[in-house]
């Protein structure tokens, strides 16, 4: 006579939970005190960014469809009127590129030059403070300070630029840098380089101390020349780095003012205005605040979208694993 089967367990009911756990094993109060204390470590940050950010950028955005002369405390709306005016304007046109000029070589000029001091004292050890101090100390000088020395050094007459010229025999060059609407612009861009280099170099030389010396040993090895060591085996291991400097020395050329308000005020004859100045002359020279604060919001969208095109490919780099 067979078995009767035992009766199947009944399935087991889980009694209730007397906390409920996150997944992380915090308590749901505790999660709460938390998002309450971070609100509150947060809040002075968001309020310091309301007023010295949100709120200028909504009051500019008002300006831009007012004619705000600066006095009138009810301007009339006027539209678009702004950016039909700046769309015809041949000034802002001219000084936009005098910002396509210093953007491609003052990006590219610090860039090089900064690069290729820093592979030329990467593997020096002895005075290696010396020399990041002596070509760091113009990026951290006043800008005031170095237009005014610059433009010492520009001077028709006595400068220094002009009598070194001379001593070596090349008098024939000589001539009023700042005052010859053919060079301004490059006499200007030149101490914006020379400013930026040292920038550069300094934070290339700290990415290139990191490099694996094993892979460039190994490259060395197998028969690979300085440039192709330099392409395929440096470079790619300081990309996320390289990104950065591009990205911080690329949209101070969107942004220049003060290097040229001081050498020169955007003259002779426009021939240095940029968009930076020319928006400065209008909103406080002329009193044509709204018209000004158009060719400022020009800039900043111009230069927002270059930021993140930039910021996603340093960010890219990093994850595909070839930084520093």
């Amino acid at each position: 006579m067979t078995a009767a089967p035992a009766p199947a367990a009944a399935p087991t009911v889980p009694g209730p939970r007397r906390g409920r756990r996150a997944r992380s094993g915090v308590s749901e109060a505790t999660r709460r005190q938390q998002a309450r204390l971070g609100v509150l470590l947060v809040a002075p940050a968001v309020v310091l960014m309301s007023v010295f950010l949100v709120f200028p950028v909504l009051n500019a955005v008002y300006y831009v469809f007012v004619d705000f002369d600066g006095l009138d405390t009810t301007p009339p709306f006027v539209g678009l009127d702004n950016f039909t005016e700046l769309a015809r304007d041949r000034d802002m046109w001219a000084a936009a590129w005098n910002n396509v000029i210093w953007i491609v070589l003052g990006t590219i000029g610090p860039l090089v030059l900064g690069l290729a001091m820093a592979l030329l004292l990467w593997g020096v050890r002895r005075g290696s403070t010396f020399y990041r101090v002596v070509f760091f100390l113009p990026y951290v000088l006043p800008q005031v300070a170095v237009g005014v020395v610059w433009g010492w050094i520009y001077a028709p007459t006595r400068g220094w630029l002009n009598r070194g010229l001379e001593a070596v025999g090349l008098g024939g060059l000589a001539r009023g840098w700042l005052g010859d609407p053919h060079t301004a612009l490059y006499a200007v861009l030149g101490t914006a380089i020379w400013t930026a280099t040292g920038f550069v170099f300094v934070i290339v030389l700290a990415a290139l101390r990191n490099v694996a010396a094993e892979l460039v040993d190994a490259a060395m090895l197998d028969g690979a020349s300085y440039l192709q060591r330099l392409r395929y085996v440096v470079l790619p291991q300081i990309m996320p780095v390289f990104l950065m400097v591009t990205a911080l020395t690329l949209i101070g050329g969107f942004a220049v003012f003060d290097i040229v308000f001081v050498m020169t005020g955007g003259g002779p004859a426009n021939a240095t205005e940029v968009l930076g100045t020319y928006a400065y002359s209008n909103a406080f020279q002329l009193s044509r605040i709204s018209y000004g604060t158009t060719l400022a919001l020009v800039v900043t969208a111009l230069a927002v979208p270059v930021a993140v095109w930039l910021n996603r490919l340093q960010r890219r780099a990093s994850t595909e694993g070839l930084g520093a």
